[in-house]
């Protein structure tokens, strides 16, 4: 099945989309995205072009970001990388992906009757929830969640890197790649770095 409006318009009411960026990485905080596409924009050509976030290029990444944030109503949140290490990055995700919908609510007073949220976990919601496994490759309001996620995640790190360059995290953004495990080891652990996760945990003991 190709991302399509297929899953969303099996369902009744406003029906949004949500995803999350950055779980695996050892630095900085994950951000959840919550899209609702209005009836009126889903005859925008620019839609055949978004999907999973990961199967794009940054380049068209941003321009999809702009095009989506122009016609769709959105909510960005995030949670630190101390409420990662407080109580676990899946209980984080699920908690940015809350507030990614609050943010929505509260920019455009919209509450949805159904939240399609990718994977197979649901977070606190005041509406109806539905997972849907690989719901990024299938569903387009996921999909474009997942780019709005990925590309402000991407920018967060982007902007540490010019404090922290020695990380390499405009190039990595805070994956565990050689060059990162690299400076970890060389400069030590910074305050955006999560600490319960094994490397950076690792690097704490020795």
């Amino acid at each position: 099945m190709a991302c399509s409006f297929d899953i969303e318009n099996q369902l009744n009411g406003p029906v949004c989309g949500i995803d999350e960026a950055g779980r695996g990485p050892l630095a900085g905080p994950v951000v959840a995205a919550c899209v609702y596409i209005p009836e009126s924009a889903r005859k925008e050509s620019f839609w055949t072009h978004v999907n999973d976030s990961k199967k794009l290029t940054a380049r068209k990444r941003g321009m999809l970001y702009d095009l989506i944030v122009m016609h769709a109503h959105y909510g960005i949140a995030e949670a630190s990388v101390k409420e990662i290490d407080d109580i676990n990055i899946l209980r984080a995700s699920l908690l940015a992906m809350t507030r990614s919908l609050e943010a929505m609510v509260s920019r455009f007073d919209l509450v949805p009757s159904v939240a399609l949220v990718d994977g197979n976990s649901k977070p606190e919601l005041p509406c109806q929830i539905k997972t849907v496994v690989k719901g990024d490759s299938l569903s387009l309001s996921i999909a474009a969640a997942s780019i709005l996620a990925k590309v402000t995640r991407d920018r967060i790190m982007e902007d540490l890197c010019r404090k922290f360059p020695m990380y390499g995290w405009s190039r990595n953004a805070g994956y565990g790649t050689t060059e990162h495990l690299r400076a970890i080891n060389d400069h030590g652990v910074t305050t955006h770095h999560r600490r319960s996760f094994s490397p950076v945990k690792r690097s704490l003991t020795v």
